[in-house]
């Protein structure tokens, strides 16, 4: 019992994180190409709300998915399976690029903020195909 309801919480945090995710990676991409275009109050204002969003909602959410995720690992005794290594290779892409796309969502609200890099804007489809790749990994469980 313990572990369907550590698999359901750690299900809901995943899907709040991945949410989140793709907010601040849609929003670094789109205002890296508006560039100086859109500034003022109201481009401040979306930026300090993703933000916002961002350290009271996604950051929380991945720490509960990293927390959760180590608990199910250890309580299927999975550690040593292959699949989960692989799995492991993409959520710690996920977490550097969360990482990663925060300190450019701070950046992009300076003024005078040079656009995001390429790898940056391109982060929407790799978060999209990491994500298919890990319901992959965790449904299928190849390499068993």
């Amino acid at each position: 019992m313990l572990y369907l309801w550590l698999k359901a919480l750690h299900v809901g945090a995943v899907l709040v994180l991945l949410g989140g995710l793709l907010v601040l990676a849609l929003t670094v991409a789109t205002f890296s190409k508006l560039g100086d275009i859109a500034h003022g109050q109201a481009r401040t204002g979306l930026l300090d709300a993703v933000r916002r969003w961002d350290r009271c909602v996604t950051s929380p959410a991945m720490v509960l998915v990293w927390g959760l995720g180590i608990a199910l690992a250890l309580k299927g005794d999975w550690f040593r399976s292959p699949w989960l290594i692989i799995k492991l290779c993409f959520v710690i892409f996920l977490s550097a690029l969360h990482g990663m796309l925060s300190g450019m969502l701070r950046r992009l609200g300076r003024e005078n903020s040079r656009p995001a890099p390429r790898m940056l804007r391109l982060s929407p489809a790799a978060i999209v195909a990491s994500t298919i790749a890990i319901a992959i990994l965790v449904i299928v469980k190849p390499f068993s």
